[in-house]
């Protein structure tokens, strides 16, 4: 079945486009994909793209790309890279892989992110909240706590 489907807008297209270009110019390898696919269909389209060398100032690498780039950072230890990834103005999603149940939960809490993936690359579910922190957001959508947004709730004190 198919894994990838296009890009949503040719907007979001060219900001995959941009983000891989000034990434490259960088001095980031593209090790996978990183073109336009030669189909015959319509849409916006983008080969799933793996990179090696990727610098932390690129906006790939601090900015929500919604596109199939996916950057491969080198890093010494697990503090460094919960400083890199919490490093940046965004927070909807990240993602890591680990065979340790305690890294899992140390890294897992320490991310500032709205959701967490582990050996897994998706993070939504219908009955999971969906959402982000910093500039990813505010609030969750779905589940039980989708239904906060639109309430208003009220304290009463009384005293007789």
């Amino acid at each position: 079945g198919t894994t990838f489907g296009p890009v949503i807008t040719a907007r979001g297209l060219e900001k995959v486009e941009d983000q891989l270009k000034r990434a490259v110019n960088s001095g980031a390898k593209v090790v996978l994909g990183g073109k336009r696919p030669d189909l015959k269909v319509a849409g916006h389209f983008f080969e799933p793209t793996v990179l090696t060398n990727v610098s932390d100032d690129v906006p790939m690498s601090c900015e929500e790309t919604f596109g199939p780039l996916c950057p491969i950072y080198k890093f010494s230890t697990e503090d460094e890279v919960i400083s890199r990834a919490n490093n940046v103005p965004v927070g909807l999603a990240g993602y890591f892989f680990s065979r340790d149940i305690g890294r899992i939960f140390r890294v897992a809490e320490a991310l500032e992110v709205g959701m967490v993936g582990v050996n897994i690359g998706t993070v939504s579910s219908e009955v999971a909240p969906f959402g982000g922190v910093k500039e990813s957001g505010v609030g969750r959508e779905g589940s039980r706590y989708g239904i906060d947004e639109y309430l208003n709730i009220k304290t009463l004190n009384i005293a007789f």
